[in-house]
């Protein structure tokens, strides 16, 4: 099959799922790069534009349609919709409703265009080892086990969303899907862990570091927060973990994490309020980051802002940027049951001067407050806004409270609070006192700590799911995980495509 054939079609499918004006520029396949039919993967050119077409589906997959905070931070969330009923029909578990965007939503082939491209690429880069000298069999090395991280994730974000799913690990011509049914969620699990494993040591922390070029530059920085390195190969391994439920794995995968990830950069350290809540260029959700541990990013140096695929189009209004109403908020009850210790920086009083800090809200007496913790803004001119925030799926901080959770589920409570209280430490509140806490206590702590840290971050439906899985307490939410309750309905073009597959049991 002709690459350019084959990249051209899978990313006007990803187009048609977003509104983007422009492709990362790192990750940008430029027309030039694809050469005629009898060419095709023969040269170190069509490769790198592979590789860097997975990545770029793998970014309108989890942004189209503003997906990664549909899914993970609507849904029996914190946050209100201001007058769309869409978004309500998310908010309340309606996710078999007729709007379009649910029906979207719905669609998984989005993911399996990232699974295809991943697999076409694994199939058919050896060629280019053998026609084109200046591809090295490092350099393959390095390419294949990217292909395997990014198929691995598109699969993991996959069965978060709908929990069986197909297992294919063959390309097929111009993306079309194969008659396949669903596979058992865990057999995936193991096969994508396994996958993972065996190309962990050759995953580096950092690319392009000297003397070992990685496509011709000496220049880590160019590679950073925008390539899958071994620190997100554990943080991948660890949450797949933890959606098998096998906390044992978690530990290991963030204790690996947590001993290694110093060698991404000099520096690196948990984020100050300050750094965090940061705004336009200056956020660290901006462009592409060395603490995006697994992220995709938009940057406003290569022309790439946006208006849609970002959180910031659901959440902001005025005072920020000239639109009258958020289409989410939290409201003020909901910000004060949340955020309910005092000294808290991100939203709580001032335990020496009385007064509100409000880092992640701002219009908190009005009647719809805005939730402003990230605001990547880069453009706004009265008639729309335009944004560079990443999609970021993990940085230290989450990883850090789901290696708490690990503990606390292994009942370490004592290792598990001290993970929290780095978080907390760096907040403003008090630490939290673990002597004398049961391990539910504790749990309850580090998942109330989550809530608060990663709002807007896409976590919080997934949260929900773990802790409840966990707890096992709440009779409705168990009803919901039994009968599958938890995942999203298929959409109905995907099983009209594929007669093998059956609808989820709970939407049928």
């Amino acid at each position: 099959m002709k690459l350019s054939r084959y990249i051209l079609h899978l990313l006007l499918l990803a187009i048609s799922y977003q509104s983007l004006v422009s492709c990362n520029k790192t990750l940008d396949v430029p027309s030039e790069r694809f050469s005629p039919e009898e060419n095709h993967w023969r040269t170190i050119q069509d490769s790198r534009a592979g590789l860097l077409g997975i990545y770029s589906l793998m970014r309108t997959a989890t942004t189209a349609n503003n997906a990664h905070w549909m899914y993970g931070d609507l849904r029996q969330g914190d946050f209100t919709s201001f007058n769309r009923k869409d978004l309500e029909a998310i908010i309340h578990g309606n996710l078999n409703s007729s709007f379009d965007l649910l029906q979207r939503l719905s669609d998984w082939r989005r993911f399996y265009a990232v699974i295809n491209a991943a697999n076409l690429f694994l199939e058919k880069v050896p060629q280019v080892l053998e026609s084109d000298r200046l591809y090295t069999e490092e350099n393959m090395i390095l390419d294949r086990a990217q292909a395997r991280v990014l198929r691995a994730f598109a699969y993991y974000y996959a069965m978060r969303i709908w929990g069986d799913v197909p297992l294919i690990i063959r390309s097929h011509d111009n993306g079309s899907f194969p008659q396949i049914e669903t596979t058992d969620q865990r057999v995936v699990l193991d096969f994508l862990i396994q996958d993972i494993e065996s190309v962990l040591d050759q995953l580096p922390y950092r690319y392009g570091v000297s003397p070992v070029s990685y496509y011709g530059y000496f220049d880590a920085q160019r590679w950073t927060g925008v390539l899958m390195n071994k620190v997100s190969a554990y943080a991948l391994l660890a949450h797949m973990s933890a959606l098998k439920e096998d906390y044992l794995s978690v530990e290991r995968y963030t204790r690996l994490l947590f001993n290694d990830y110093s060698k991404l950069a000099n520096g690196i350290d948990y984020l100050s309020t300050g750094t965090l809540t940061a705004a336009g260029q200056n956020s660290f959700f901006s462009g592409t980051r060395v603490g995006h541990l697994i992220g995709f990013g938009f940057s406003y140096d290569f022309g790439e802002a946006t208006t849609d695929g970002h959180i910031e189009s659901l959440t902001l209004a005025s005072p920020i940027i000239s639109k009258t109403s958020p289409d989410i908020y939290v409201d003020k009850d909901a910000i004060n049951m949340i955020f309910d210790e005092p000294g808290d920086v991100r939203y709580g009083v001032d335990t020496l001067t009385g007064e509100l800090r409000t880092a992640y809200f701002v219009n908190v007496n009005g009647e719809t407050p805005v939730f402003s913790k990230i605001k990547a803004l880069v453009v706004d001119d009265g008639t729309y806004a335009k944004y560079s925030s990443a999609m970021v799926f993990t940085r230290l901080e989450e990883m850090a409270l789901l290696r708490a959770e690990a503990l606390a589920v292994l009942k370490r409570g004592d290792d598990a609070v001290a993970m929290l209280n780095n978080i907390r430490s760096r907040r403003g509140l008090r630490l939290y006192n673990g002597p004398g806490k049961t391990d539910d206590e504790i749990l309850d702590a580090i998942f109330g700590e989550r809530r608060r840290e990663l709002m807007g971050e896409g976590w919080r439906w997934y949260d929900l799911v773990r802790y409840h899985k966990i707890k096992k307490d709440d009779a409705a939410f168990n009803d919901l995980i039994a009968n599958g309750g938890i995942y999203w309905p298929i959409a109905q073009s995907v099983l009209d495509n594929n007669k093998s597959l059956k609808q989820n049991p709970y939407w049928d």
